[in-house]
């Protein structure tokens, strides 16, 4: 068990090589080329099995904030034109995808009031592909499994009681003090990479605050933060108040994009 151990800190040692944007330190298994592949599998297969939009204004608003964001992201992020989707879907959503892809439900528009709070969501999405959020989680969850062979065999081997009892234990300790804090980080960096992405692409930095303090009133109910893979709201409320002094200095408003949101956002089919 302590040999397995000392070889997975190891492997930990090899592999936190690199830092993020925000100086965090970051654990990647996964080349490059391995997240664009699976990145641009998995969005081929969202769009077999998801309504596209078709609604013109729709998808000019969402194209329009898309652009205004992504010319402001480095090329060593992507090479090449995104690929931008409307989604007909009533899920309060969007992602965006190592390989350049990103994905929005029309179901965010209903939450969206402008062209400045959905800057705030694209700006999110795409901050975890700007911090290699895709190859972090899936590293950690190789490392996991790892980990939970290596408490297996241990305890095959030993005299505990309660052994099932005690997997599960581990299972759950290993969710609650080491996934989910660690998904909470990545939602915490890619709030604050979106606003100064948004910032720097014309879009008021503010308007992320004002997005969720709309997402708070629906989410009445919501887990425990501790219990939960994203910050409380008001948390992210918090930080991103506390970082808007910075982004702002990042913000002109003489590039202000001119994305215009349609009044009316057809129903969903989804």
């Amino acid at each position: 068990m302590k040999l397995l151990l000392i070889m997975l800190i190891a492997l930990i040692a090899l592999t936190a090589c690199t830092s993020s944007s925000t100086g965090r330190k970051q654990v990647m298994l996964f080349s490059d080329a391995e997240l664009d592949k699976m990145g641009a599998a998995s969005f081929e297969d969202m769009k077999k099995k998801t309504p596209i939009s078709t609604d013109k204004a729709t998808n000019d608003f969402v194209q329009c904030v898309a652009k205004a964001i992504t010319k402001n992201v480095a090329k060593s992020v992507h090479q090449g034109d995104w690929e931008v989707v409307v989604f007909d879907s009533a899920q309060v959503n969007a992602f965006a995808l190592p390989s350049g892809k990103i994905g929005v439900y029309t179901g965010i528009l209903t939450v969206t009031e402008n062209q400045d709070q959905l800057g705030a969501i694209i700006g999110h999405e795409v901050g975890h592909v700007i911090e290699h959020h895709s190859n972090e989680r899936l590293s950690a969850n190789k490392l996991q499994n790892m980990g939970m062979a290596a408490a297996t065999a241990a305890v095959g081997l030993s005299d505990v009681e309660n052994k099932g009892l005690w997997m599960a234990g581990l299972g759950l300790g290993l969710q609650y003090g080491v996934i989910m804090p660690y998904s909470r980080a990545h939602e915490s960096e890619a709030d604050i990479v979106g606003q100064d992405l948004m910032a720097r692409s014309g879009f008021e930095p503010s308007a992320s605050i004002k997005l969720w303090q709309n997402m708070a009133k629906l989410s009445k109910g919501a887990p425990a933060e501790f219990m939960s893979t994203h910050p409380s709201n008001q948390t992210r409320i918090n930080q991103l108040t506390e970082h808007l002094a910075s982004s702002m200095t990042l913000y002109k408003a003489g590039n202000r994009p001119h994305c215009q949101k349609p009044k009316v956002i057809p129903s969903p089919k989804a």
